[in-house]
């Protein structure tokens, strides 16, 4: 497979012989770029792809998770650990974990994120029956609050994801690209979920000491496209499959800027694309934001970044902000109020 990079134009008028962007709305693109390895991208145009090259980068997504990806859609992040390295023990047990997903429901998030495990540089592994007791009855207890939006369970381990699902979760948000436990796929397979596959080096504990890549565009790249490919061995079809580039994961600033740069490379894969670079280290030692709850300005910067390539899904703390954003980006795009 050719990595190939579609370059997004924001609202091109119809007719000019351009293509939407992986059926987005309000992207679109008449020229990509060819990347290699040890060579120089070269741009072409749309007459020098195959027909499934076209496709593939171009085609609506099926809906995931029961949702619509004309559009980019929020995840609304729900850490109900002591730890997390933006907001650990604030949402922690069944009661303020409701409350701040009513919040996050009423202020715009499309489906909520919850994880029991701190994945943060550094953090270490959570014992899985203490992961299932934070995560599971979180869970149940939405449902039975009667919380109907999309769930998405946070982990790397199957019986975690295996409890989620039966507690109400509707997809796992593996970000190992389920490379940690090898019952996983199974799992996913087995209860028909839908499935984000992330790009991680190393795990939490080390994956920051010094994170290498020979290229890490084509590196992340080819690690997914195998991921997707071994996914589809297990039987997990395609359209289920959500690939994240894994920004802040094993990655320098330098790596996280390169793949942001270049995102849209990820359409390739012929999948939904993820970014979750909300609150991410990079983001304050860019914008100069030493506490992670003070990143709000340039994490919503960085998800209007990736909707101007093409994402389906931000995952996101700050939901309000990022969906008011979203509609004016929208709007100023389009010439019309969404």
């Amino acid at each position: 497979m050719r990595a190939l990079r579609p370059i997004p134009r924001l609202g091109l008028p119809r007719g000019t012989g351009g293509l939407p962007l992986a059926g987005s709305a309000t992207v679109w693109f008449d020229m990509v770029e060819y990347l290699a390895r040890g060579e120089a991208p070269r741009t072409l145009p749309l007459d020098a792809l195959t027909d499934e090259e076209r496709a593939r980068l171009s085609a609506p997504r099926p809906r995931w998770a029961g949702l619509g990806l004309d559009r980019p859609r929020i995840m609304g992040i729900l850490n109900v650990t002591p730890d997390s390295f933006s907001d650990g023990g604030a949402f922690d047990g069944a009661d303020r974990a409701q409350a701040h997903a009513r919040v996050m429901q009423a202020d715009g998030a499309a489906m909520l994120d919850i994880g029991g495990e701190s994945t943060r540089p550094g953090a270490v592994t959570v014992p899985v029956e203490d992961e299932i007791a934070r995560t599971a009855p979180v869970i149940a207890a939405l449902r039975a609050a009667g919380v109907a939006l999309p769930i998405s369970i946070d982990t790397r381990k199957a019986p975690v994801a295996e409890a989620a699902l039966a507690a109400g979760a509707t997809a796992v948000n593996d970000v190992s690209a389920m490379h940690y436990d090898p019952a996983m796929a199974e799992v996913v397979a087995a209860r028909a979920a839908p499935v984000v596959l992330m790009h991680t080096q190393g795990g939490p504990e080390t994956m920051q000491d010094d994170p290498r890549y020979d290229d890490v565009l084509l590196d992340v790249h080819d690690h997914l496209a195998a991921q997707v490919a071994a996914a589809e061995v297990a039987g997990i079809p395609r359209d289920r499959i959500m690939v994240d580039p894994g920004v802040g994961f094993g990655k320098t600033v330098a790596h996280n800027l390169a793949l942001l740069a270049r995102l849209s490379l990820f359409h390739n894969l012929g999948c939904a694309v993820l970014l979750g670079a909300s609150r991410k280290g990079f983001v304050g030692r860019i914008g100069g934001a030493a506490e992670p709850r003070a990143r709000m300005p340039g994490s919503v910067a960085v998800a209007l970044a990736g909707a101007a390539q093409g994402v389906h899904m931000l995952r996101v703390h700050d939901v309000a902000e990022t969906v008011q954003a979203l509609a004016l980006w929208q709007a100023v795009t389009t010439g019309e109020a969404p």
